[in-house]
């Protein structure tokens, strides 16, 4: 399949989900389970967007944040509002999520950064693209110059030894890093290490629909993505760790 053809449908898509996030405000905002949100505004897009894609390439199945579904050789996943939480409380760190997964790896991604008016694609050998400006990761290799974001605290289930480990992540990063941030949606941590804005990301969790269309665009903007024992990233890997390649031999050897 030529997966350059289905760029247009994974633009296309993340706009549908642009136009209904910035057309009205959430007005429920309900729990799927201890500290998870989810919002009409959610399921709207991932609505939207499912029909959208059922037309378009109707071959390919589609696995989605809020409705699920079932991977084929070649599927879509959309976190259709990735970064919930900010969007319910009106913090305009949020986006819509897209990729193209064959076999492990994704293959095409759309990232929209709706209220910050920025549309991030990649295509497998094609380069990495902010609007139509190819970009590419940052030159960082010193921990000590360099911005790294965290992924969220676990929640739920087991979460307790889970953040133990984010909290001994943020002791040692504090200690060595130029800066920390917590941003609060995969899709721009991962977006801005492939726009050399952040340097790397690490996100210890690993859902496809948080993750694909991400690890993509660094992927094709030159950087390294790694599961958290150094191996490459997978769609089942454990983890999602980006960086720059200056930081390779500093970054994963912390987590270890």
């Amino acid at each position: 399949m030529d997966h350059l053809a289905l760029l247009p449908v994974a633009r296309e898509a993340v706009a549908i989900g642009h136009r209904i996030i910035t057309s009205r405000a959430p007005q429920s905002v309900t729990h799927k389970s201890e500290r998870d949100l989810v919002t009409d505004i959610d399921l709207a897009v991932e609505e939207a967007v499912r029909e959208f894609l059922a037309r378009e390439t109707p071959e390919i199945g589609v696995v989605g944040e809020e409705h699920g579904g079932e991977r084929g050789e070649l599927w879509w996943t959309l976190d259709p509002v990735d970064g919930t939480a900010n969007f319910a409380r009106g913090i305009p760190l949020t986006g819509i999520s897209l990729a193209l997964v064959s076999g492990p790896r994704s293959v095409v991604a759309a990232i929209d950064l709706p209220f910050l008016d920025t549309v991030y694609t990649a295509v497998e050998g094609y380069g990495a693209y902010a609007g139509d400006a190819r970009i590419g990761v940052s030159a960082v290799r010193e921990l000590s110059g360099a911005m790294v974001s965290v992924g969220d605290f676990a929640v739920g289930e087991d979460s307790g030894p889970k953040n133990r480990l984010r909290l001994s992540l943020l002791e040692q990063l504090g200690a060595r890093a130029e800066r920390v941030r917590m941003i609060g949606t995969a899709a721009a941590d991962l977006a801005w290490v492939a726009h050399g804005r952040l340097d790397a990301t690490v996100i210890l969790s690993n859902l496809p629909w948080d993750t694909m269309a991400g690890v993509l665009l660094v992927r094709e903007a030159g950087g390294l993505v790694l599961d958290a024992d150094g191996g490459d990233h997978t769609v089942d890997s454990a983890a999602t760790v980006a960086l720059s390649p200056g930081l390779r031999d500093v970054l994963p050897a912390m987590l270890r």
